[in-house]
Order: structure tokens, then sequence, then C-alpha cells
């Protein structure tokens, strides 16, 4: 039993090497992580910051329901902004728990 527990204490401690990827300790900050982006360079990052503010303002003042028009190029690129969000989603730590749940349900199944 006890065995069973070791080997499956390092099969997380394995996976959790291969899959928890999204998040990076950052090494200024205590209890404090980074998550990473990719852009192709300074002009797309500004382009996410500014679709980002605009989506803001446009949600601030939902009666108007646009960017307001002293904001030059009144168009979201709302693509740009989900493709940021699906860099950001955290697939591989879903499938870690995918994992994980499928090593304790083999457990479950020993025991019953």
């Amino acid at each position: 039993m006890e065995t069973d527990k070791t080997k499956k204490m390092e099969d997380i401690r394995v996976l959790s090497g291969k899959l928890l990827s999204a998040l990076k300790k950052a090494e200024d900050k205590r209890g404090m992580y980074n998550a990473e982006i990719r852009v192709y360079g300074y002009c797309e990052l500004g382009s996410v910051v500014r679709n980002l503010m605009k989506l803001c303002i446009i949600a601030l003042d939902h009666d108007s329901a646009e960017v307001p028009p002293t904001i030059e190029s009144r168009y979201i690129d709302v693509g740009l902004i989900l493709g940021i969000a699906l860099q950001l989603f955290p697939v591989d730590e879903f499938e870690f728990l995918n994992e994980i749940t499928d090593l304790f349900s083999e457990n479950n199944e020993e025991t019953e």
C-alpha cells in the first residue's frame, strides 16, 4: 500500500514537471508568478493593449456600446484579444488535472 502511494507521488512529481508550465515563479516577488504571451513585436503588443483598453471603455460605458469618437481607430480587434486569451489558457494544466484524476480513479477502483 505504501509503495503504491510512493509511486503515485512520483508520478505526480513527473507530471507536474512536464505539464505545469503556464506560470513561472517570479524572481523578484515572493509568491508571485509570471504568465507569458508571445507577440511579433512592439507594434502587436501596443495593438493588444489598445484593444484591451477599448474593450474596457465599452464595458464601462455599456449604454453607448461604442468606442468614443475621441479615440483614433475605433475598431476593436476582438480576434487579437481572444488570441491572447488563448495563449494564457492553461491547457497543459488541465491535462495535468486529467492525469491526476486518472491516477486516483485507478486507486479507487483497486480499493473497491
